[in-house]
């Protein structure tokens, strides 16, 4: 008689253990980040698909981005793939989007805005043309800031006061106390045009007025590096990322919501489900909005920066309200992204982030991806989604009572201004509102982009990449430096490279 076979060794993952509490794009990007420097990586995602507010909608054979719509510095999302030994052009297709959008006032004015410097100078002629050679001294401004502001320290960490003091030279150089608009204002009179030129903050969640001049930078952003869509839309990035990571040998938990980070002698040792299943880790990463990674998820005696008093001073950034919606034909006049304004830019501003009242008038970021990618629909149909900036909840708007309403009041505006007989085409729909985004983001008061940008929050006043209040707890996402945005959360999982160390030092 022989002997008998020896057992099968089962393998084991002998890399040290890392946790990333979400996965939205900023929380996908520190895992591929992670991973690719040795740590065995698993991501935790309360909802049932990755993504967070950049998940994917399907309903009645049309496909939504929930969320963000536009790429424009894809040489981030190239790292990522390089990182992983892969080609981002392999697995996703970036399309560049010309114009880049189109702005229409509400006197009918349209103002197309790309990356053409040449076209761009018409267009400022068209409507002003005295205003010529101060647009081109305020692109100058924007470039050098982007320079300052993104290329040098976009991916920097801000964990000490010093990092402050260290720039700040260069944002007194560029008027960093300012706002946008402000800015703007120094450089062009036709108001038209100080919208056009000011508005950029309201994609990151801050107000023009109040915003630092520092976020000037966009503009020369979408320039250098253009604005694209990826075909199939944002979840295509999403999924490709959820492969990367795979791929590396990590793990994604769908249905797994992080009901606390346990910390033992100040040190994060790994999260507790609400479940109770406790999982344990050398370090922890939370891509979770940063007032709920510390309102929620720390307990209050391991922190003393960010306690509730301090978090309840903190000024969030505004709500949105997105209708997504189908309509049974296409509309080939309209483009791919379409900024319509109302008739106030100031006061309906205010009524958002001052007044925290809700206003009768709209002002739309449109999207109409159907334009580029026609999958998206059904044959001969459009998918669209109408975003309306509006108060967060601190506002107190009954969301269950004003949600139809004001959707109502968005499908008026289209129709009497880009999608004549709209209430005749409508063949599928949906709404999300403030009160959505803090039952599904857990996002405290409905903030769609987490603290508003404004310069007493941001850099070393933001709540840091390399926590302050635990060691080994890291935070990426739009609650951290450098701030909201695809090329800012995908930054905020750069600056993990200078802070986390290497697994085989960890």
């Amino acid at each position: 008689m022989t002997d008998a076979p020896p057992p099968l060794a089962i393998p084991t993952d002998s890399r040290p253990h890392a946790v990333v509490i979400g996965s939205g794009v900023g929380g996908l990007a520190a895992a591929v980040r992670l991973g690719a420097r040795g740590w065995r990586v698993t991501v935790l995602e309360r909802l049932d698909q990755p993504g967070g507010r950049a998940r994917v909608f399907r309903q009645d054979g049309f496909t939504f981005d929930a969320g963000p719509t536009i790429v424009t510095a894809p040489f981030l999302f190239e790292e990522l793939w390089a990182l992983a030994g892969r080609r981002l052009a392999d697995d996703v297709t970036l399309v560049p989007c010309d114009p880049f959008y189109r702005i229409r006032f509400d006197d009918g004015t349209v103002f197309a805005c790309t990356g053409d410097a040449d076209a761009m100078r018409a267009e400022v002629a068209r409507l002003s043309p005295s205003d010529v050679a101060g647009y081109e001294r305020y692109m100058r401004l924007s470039a050098e800031t982007c320079r300052i502001g993104f290329e040098e320290l976009g991916h920097v960490p801000f964990g000490r006061f010093a990092d402050m003091l260290r720039v700040a030279p260069a944002l007194i150089r560029l008027r960093a106390w300012q706002s946008v608009y402000a800015t703007v204002a120094r450089h062009v009179r036709d108001p038209r045009l100080r919208i056009a030129l000011s508005f950029h903050p309201l994609l990151i969640g801050g107000n023009p007025f109040a915003a630092s001049s520092v976020y000037c930078l966009i503009a020369a952003l979408e320039r250098r590096w253009g604005v694209h869509y990826a075909m199939g839309g944002t979840g295509a990035l999403v999924r490709g990322l959820a492969d990367l990571i795979v791929g590396q040998g990590g793990t994604l938990r769908f249905g797994a919501e992080v009901a606390g980070v346990t910390v033992r002698d100040g040190r994060a040792t790994g999260v507790r489900l609400a479940d109770g299943e406790t999982i344990a880790a050398r370090i922890v990463v939370s891509n979770a909005d940063s007032a709920h990674t510390y309102g929620r998820l720390v307990p209050a005696q391991h922190r003393r920066r960010w306690t509730d008093r301090r978090l309840a001073r903190a000024r969030s950034s505004m709500g949105l309200f997105v209708w997504y919606f189908g309509t049974r034909r296409r509309h080939e006049d309209v483009g791919h992204h379409t900024i319509l304004l109302g008739p106030r830019y100031r006061e309906l501003l205010a009524d958002i982030f001052t007044h925290k009242r809700l206003a009768a008038d709209v002002s739309l970021y449109l999207h109409r991806p159907t334009a580029t990618d026609p999958a998206l629909a059904p044959p001969g149909c459009d998918a669209f989604y109408a975003l309306a900036p509006v108060p967060n909840l601190d506002s107190l708007t009954d969301w269950t009572a004003a949600a139809e309403p004001f959707r109502q009041v968005i499908e008026h505006r289209l129709a009497a201004t880009l999608l004549h007989g709209l209430e005749r085409e409508i063949v599928t729909s949906r709404v999300l509102t403030p009160r959505d985004f803090a039952a599904d983001y857990l996002a405290p008061r409905g903030a769609g982009f987490g603290l508003e940008p404004v310069l007493t929050q941001s850099a070393w006043f933001r709540p840091h990449n390399a926590s302050e209040e635990i060691a080994g707890l890291y935070l990426v996402g739009a609650g951290t430096h450098p701030g909201a945005g695809l090329p800012g959360v995908l930054c905020s999982a750069k600056v993990l490279d200078a802070v986390v160390p290497d697994a085989a030092l960890a």
